[in-house]
């Protein structure tokens, strides 16, 4: 192993050279207190920066086992540091020539902490996965600067970020118990018989669509009495909030009070967030997907004849499929696909969902008769999922009264501040029933797996065998496919999209032809075994977590996906 002051001399040996004499400095580096890893050296300073790696030993670091010693914790340590990592890396990283030169970068998060391969810890060992932008002028390497920043900014940077030496241990301690404490209240859902929780004094609002931050002056969360329930966290103790119960719940109210608000903090509950969020310890069942209209979406081979059936000329909707999908046959796709996936919680917002996929009125049924009408619409379906498959549905509602008789809560917003409305919404029921119709088989049909073919999943372009592109959290380019996931809503970070599409290129190098959710379980069980680091070719510092419905979502989203005995 080569030592820190023979790549400081190889480095101002190569001032003035020219950029591709930097691959020379390629190998392992030892800086005493930390390994440097330089893995990839970038072919000129306008390419994407050179990946390397730092491996700091535990008893350099000396993070106190108690920090580390759960999976829980060593998350929730491992997601402080790769924070810290990014602050002190900002403030050390300065322009120093042309392109991306003297650039420090580390993976990107959000409000959420989730498993990521950047920052890494093994028995209080640390490794952390970045990229540096290595300085030129032009394509002519600027060797002292390089010297300056690998071989003093980068020990300053370790020693700033990553030993516990630079930390208030209170502050480190307050973000793991944060994490532990979130995911234990998930823990407690099943047998509470909840489906999500939201503990009083939660702050829901957001800055703004582009801010996740919590809105200063936000009003804190407060429980309705009829729903008031307290969970035990094992380092916050009992905590008091609203439990949203299984089955069918609404949430109704006004425009502008806080409904749609109250379900995007439920649909992201499915992650762990980081203290001061605001939505610390709203907690939601990690099976619960958000489903809604997606006009122009591919379908690929799914039985969506429970809601559709009996298209104009005869097209068949038990193995339904289009390059072009509307509102309604979307929806209908996107919630059997959730199904299929294994889904058990379904959340819907009436602001993104087809009209016509929700509810027929009276007066509709008796201007245009059901013989007429393909669309099965989901008031009438919605008991039969709670009732025969134990999937419960979160829906916000301000549109329709109908659903008043299906559901089985219902909570009204007032601005901002929840009311449990239920005797009220059945009295009203009661008093004024929709007579309308049901429409619909008596059971809620088939649900039938499906079989991809891996040959399908091609990720080749011209002469590269593998092209992956990721555009923010909205979407991936796969071989020759642009797959649009804008609608796919409890995708946070870009990281997630850039492992979901390694994990299906290491599906289709290594799966063979297998039911749908038997292909999930094969990569998800990837995970559980080697992490993330199961699906990448090097040491990757840029993947984050995902779960079952985001990998299938994608899948189910690959315009050059085929189906065994099908043929696209």
């Amino acid at each position: 192993m080569t030592t820190a002051q023979a790549l400081r001399q190889t480095l101002q040996k190569l001032d003035g050279a020219s950029y591709g004499a930097y691959k020379s400095i390629k190998g392992r580096y030892d800086f005493g207190d930390f390994t440097l890893w330089i893995d990839h050296v970038q072919g000129d300073p306008f390419a994407a920066p050179s990946r390397v790696r730092v491996e700091v030993p535990a008893a350099v670091a000396q993070w106190p086992e108690a920090l580390w010693a759960n999976p829980v914790r060593r998350l929730a340590l491992e997601d402080y540091l790769l924070r810290a990592f990014g602050r002190v890396a900002r403030d050390l990283s300065d322009h120093r020539g042309s392109g991306k030169s003297g650039l420090i970068q580390i993976l990107q998060v959000g409000q959420e902490a989730i498993a990521q391969t950047a920052l890494n810890i093994d028995q209080g060992n640390l490794e952390a996965r970045f990229t540096v932008g290595l300085p030129a002028q032009g394509r002519r390497i600027l060797g002292r600067m390089a010297a300056a920043l690998l071989c003093e900014d980068l020990p300053d940077l370790v020693k700033k970020s990553l030993l516990a030496a630079a930390f208030k241990l209170s502050h480190v301690t307050r973000h793991c118990e944060t994490i532990e404490d979130n995911v234990a209240l998930r823990e407690q859902l099943a047998a509470q018989g909840l489906v999500a929780f939201v503990a009083n004094g939660a702050i829901l609002p957001r800055r703004s669509g582009v801010d996740p931050r919590p809105l200063p002056g936000g009003i804190p969360f407060q429980s309705p009495p009829e729903l008031a329930v307290t969970l035990t966290a094992p380092n916050g103790g009992p905590m008091e909030g609203m439990g949203i119960p299984q089955g069918i719940t609404l949430i109704v109210g006004g425009g502008y009070h806080g409904k749609s608000t109250l379900l995007q903090a439920i649909e992201l509950g499915i992650y762990p967030h980081i203290p001061g969020d605001g939505r610390e310890y709203v907690v939601t069942d990690e099976r619960a997907v958000k489903i809604r209209a997606e006009d122009g979406r591919s379908v690929v081979g799914v039985n969506i004849s429970p809601f559709i059936n009996h298209l104009p000329q005869g097209q068949s909707t038990l193995a339904f499929s289009t390059t072009n999908a509307s509102g309604s046959t979307s929806q209908a796709a996107n919630l059997i696909e959730a199904l299929e996936a294994g889904a058990k919680v379904l959340l819907v917002d009436e602001d993104t969902a087809a009209t016509n996929f929700m509810i027929r009125d009276r007066r509709m049924q008796k201007l245009i008769a059901k013989a007429k009408e393909p669309i099965t619409p989901l008031i009438d379906k919605i008991r039969q999922l709670w009732e025969e498959h134990g999937v419960s549905t979160l829906l916000v509602m301000g549109g329709s009264g109908d659903y008043f008789e299906v559901a089985d809560r219902v909570i009204a917003l007032d601005q901002f501040r929840p009311l449990d409305v239920t005797v009220e919404a059945k009295e009203i029921a009661a008093t004024y029933p929709s007579d309308r119709t049901p429409e619909g088989s008596p059971q809620f049909g088939p649900i039938t797996p499906r079989i991809p073919l891996p040959a399908s999943i091609d990720p080749k372009r011209g002469k590269r065998d593998v092209n992956i592109k990721v555009q923010g959290v909205d979407g991936i380019t796969l071989g020759t496919s642009d797959i649009d996931l804008g609608s796919v809503a409890q995708v946070v970070n870009p990281g997630q999209l850039r492992a979901i599409a390694a994990a299906l290129v290491y599906g289709q190098n290594r799966l063979g032809s297998q039911t749908l959710p038997a292909f999930l379980d094969e990569l998800m069980g990837a995970i559980a075994q080697q992490g993330l680091d199961a699906f990448a070719p090097y040491p990757c510092g840029d993947y984050v977590g995902f779960r079952r419905f985001e990998l299938a979502a994608v899948l189910n989203r690959l315009r050059s996906l085929q189906l065994k005995g099908s043929q696209k």
